[in-house]
């Protein structure tokens, strides 16, 4: 079964904004420190939870040398595997997988990562929601990272900047757009899949 997926591009910032993603995020109910482990849980290699203390979590993210895969929390038991990686034309890129997690919950992660994109001093590039899984999240990084030609179909939604959002527009009928805030355009299909 596949697994859905909410894939974040923005700019690198000047200075590292992870802190303020993760008071962000735990305004919407999602922390980062395990509630009964209390520390913040990274996947080794082996997908072996390793606990680090979330200063040192921001600190290896503001690197920027490796991609790091986290946690973040719902409770002690609920959680949402993010995959976090740099890529070299200075863009971050999260991509949060939604498998587990109950339609409500699902609909707290994309609101957090909205959230995020409006009040984050960082610019977005986009976000991509595909609840289902139907796409595969690197189908995205040509046209987002490198301008490509390629536009994959919009399942749910994409919250895109312009012109990309224009782009995918042109290229797919039966989609609609609506103003967002923060210079991102929703698209979506016209009717849902």
């Amino acid at each position: 079964m596949a697994e859905g997926f909410i894939r974040w591009y923005r700019e690198s910032a000047a200075v590292p904004v992870f802190a303020e993603q993760t008071e962000l995020f735990a305004a919407h109910g999602i922390g980062l420190v395990h509630p009964v482990r209390g520390g913040a849980v990274v996947l080794d290699a082996e997908g072996d939870g390793v606990l680090l203390h979330q200063e040192e979590l921001g600190r290896l993210l503001s690197l920027r040398i490796a991609t790091l895969t986290m946690k973040w929390w719902f409770s002690a038991d609920i959680d949402v595997v993010d995959e976090y990686a740099y890529e070299p034309l200075g863009c971050e890129v999260q991509t949060l997988w939604l498998d587990g997690l109950t339609p409500e919950q699902a609909d707290t992660v994309e609101t957090a990562v909205v959230a995020a994109t409006k009040e984050l001093p960082t610019p977005t590039r986009a976000v991509i929601v595909d609840r289902l899984g139907v796409g595969d999240p690197e189908d995205w990084d040509s046209a987002v990272l490198y301008d490509g030609e390629h536009l994959p179909a919009v399942y749910d939604r994409v919250f895109a900047y312009q012109p990309l959002a224009e782009r995918i527009l042109r290229a797919q009928p039966g989609l609609r757009s609506d103003e967002t805030g923060g210079g991102l355009s929703v698209v979506s299909p016209a009717r849902p899949h």
